[in-house]
């Protein structure tokens, strides 16, 4: 049978794929619910976009001669990680470097950073001005941007290259913050340099003024005795793959950029959409800090994580509006047949996380707020999967589900906060990722100076 496709001549679809990708979607998806082939760029060949969960499964776990995971078709976000980067490599290489990137973000050691965390969410939203608006994704970038500087970089507060660094990545990310500005990654006609003041000449040179900095602080790293150190780099440095082999200068930077990357952008939409949901609906707001308030004061981040209405808040944040729209494709080896479709060799399939969690079988009602969802029912890691799934699943999702936990708990439980939007807040694209338009309106009402206190004292 024959793959099913839009007659939008391929331009269109591309610019469309662009400038509004959930609209793509759900257009395509109103016909063709299962699967369906796409015209998007960013990509080498068409792509088959895939939402059914059955198959979704298949072809992330037939990793073998039916199906190959090709890096270099991510080549769109080479140039913010780099061509060593986890995301562009593949077989060997690819297994090795997940294999030394693994270790630092177990479980047990995400402990150590709950603190952490809590603490610049305080000294964050204590700098928000009482009754003045806001916009809640600037502030939440501010509260992802230290977590990710301290926990990957382990960098003092107070020093000068800390605050580079965090001025030269907000700005280096900014340059693809709208949809036509991320235009620049999908359109290697437009990656030219002109000058300082061109787009991607701007962007080049942030860059540019970043790898300094990264090359900088690997080298004195490298001079330092790491033994106590709990930070992500100094982890990286000092691990070994199965030949005794340390990572090179260039495949950390480009590690760094791609946990920056990953880490930065997408926790902090994420956050946002936390923010907005539980204040757009009285009664989850509520249903939150009853559960918040069974711990008592100052509870440990340990017990904040394992709340269970807190988790399936999250979870639905994570469902109606996921960061990231598609998993990293598979490029078919060997002709296969997939939902009674005849797929040809060098066919690209992706999972389409967007359209998965929009699937009425699946979340009835999907467009609405439900957290309920999550505790009614156990979805399978192929129905829900806001981090991709397979053997490319995001290293850091540990790390972003406890930030955003314990982040929208904080907030919760020291400041009252008001949604200032007249009108329901879309997603639109932010270079690879989705994101809330305007960024969200909010307002700080007031602080829970108890709360407050307390969570400051117990990190001092």
């Amino acid at each position: 049978m024959k793959l099913p496709h839009f007659g939008t001549p391929r331009l269109l679809q591309k610019l469309q794929w662009v400038m509004n990708p959930v609209g793509y979607m759900e257009s395509h998806a109103r016909r063709y619910p299962d699967l369906f082939q796409a015209e998007v760029v960013g990509f080498g060949n068409s792509l088959v976009f895939v939402s059914h969960p059955q198959a979704i499964q298949y072809i992330l776990t037939h990793e073998n001669k039916q199906l190959s995971v090709p890096g270099k078709v991510n080549g769109i976000v080479e140039p913010l990680v780099g061509e060593y980067s986890v995301i562009m490599l593949e077989g060997d290489r690819h297994r090795r470097q997940r294999q030394l990137l693994m270790p630092p973000f177990h479980g047990d050691r995400m402990k150590s950073y709950g603190e952490m965390i809590r603490e610049i969410a305080v000294a964050v939203l204590s700098q928000v001005p009482t009754s003045q608006p806001f916009i809640a994704r600037s502030v939440m970038a501010q509260i992802s941007s230290q977590v990710m500087l301290q926990t990957v970089f382990g960098l003092d507060l107070n020093g000068e290259n800390y605050h580079k660094l965090k001025k030269l990545m907000t700005l280096m990310l900014e340059v693809f913050n709208t949809p036509a500005a991320s235009s620049l990654l999908f359109f290697k006609q437009l990656q030219v340099d002109l000058g300082r003041w061109s787009p991607w000449g701007y962007f080049l040179r942030m860059r540019e003024k970043i790898d300094k900095l990264l090359y900088a602080e690997i080298s004195n790293r490298r001079q330092q005795d790491l033994s106590d150190r709990s930070d992500i780099l100094s982890l990286l440095i000092s691990a070994r793959d199965a030949e005794g082999e340390a990572m090179t200068d260039k495949e950390l930077r480009d590690e760094l950029l791609t946990l920056l990357f990953a880490g930065y952008e997408t926790t902090a939409s994420a956050m946002s959409w936390a923010l907005y949901w539980v204040h757009a609906i009285p009664e989850v707001e509520n249903r939150l800090r009853e559960e918040m308030a069974t711990l008592g004061d100052n509870p440990a981040p340990m017990d904040i994580f394992g709340l269970p209405y807190l988790t399936a808040v999250c979870n639905e944040v994570l469902r109606l509006y996921p960061v990231g729209m598609l998993t990293f494709p598979r490029r078919v080896e060997e002709p296969i047949d997939l939902l009674g479709y005849s797929l040809e060799v060098g066919t690209d399939l992706v999972g389409c996380i967007y359209l998965l969690h929009h699937r009425e079988d699946l979340y009835p009602d999907s467009y609405q707020f439900k957290p309920e969802r999550f505790l009614e029912r156990q979805f399978s890691p192929y129905e829900f999967m806001p981090f991709g799934g397979g053997k490319r699943r995001c290293i850091g999702a540990v790390l972003a589900a406890y930030e955003m936990k314990l982040v929208l708990a904080t907030i919760l439980s020291g400041y009252d906060l008001k949604l200032e939007e007249k009108s329901p807040v879309k997603p639109q694209r932010r270079g690879v990722t989705l994101s809330p338009a305007g960024g969200i309106k909010m307002v700080k009402v007031g602080d829970r100076t108890k709360v407050e206190r307390l969570l400051v004292n117990s990190v001092r």
